[in-house]
């Protein structure tokens, strides 16, 4: 298995996501390759909570521009995970 910091790169963090927040909904980028049951696995290892649901969305790339140069951001997968009611929020997203 991988490791789950490998998984996880880090949280999404936008005005959207901190309403998701509310119902007990986190977003995070993780990795291209990894799968459902990777997810939760590991968000479960590093947190300490118990997952209900894992969503994911591939984003994809989108053209831009700088200057006469044109291109591609990369491409890359978001997770909403759902936590169970009786799990607690994470730390992380707290302010």
């Amino acid at each position: 298995m991988k490791n789950p910091r490998d998984i996880i790169k880090r949280p999404v963090l936008t005005e959207k996501t901190s309403d998701l927040m509310a119902e007990n909904k986190y977003v995070f980028e993780v990795d291209m390759k990894s799968n459902k049951t990777e997810i939760k696995a590991a968000i479960e290892s590093i947190f300490g909570v118990k997952v209900k649901k894992v969503n994911l969305v591939k984003m994809p790339a989108k053209p831009k521009r700088y200057g006469r140069y044109s291109g591609y951001t990369s491409e890359w997968k978001k997770a909403i995970v759902t936590l169970t009611e009786d799990s607690k929020a994470l730390e992380l997203f707290e302010v």
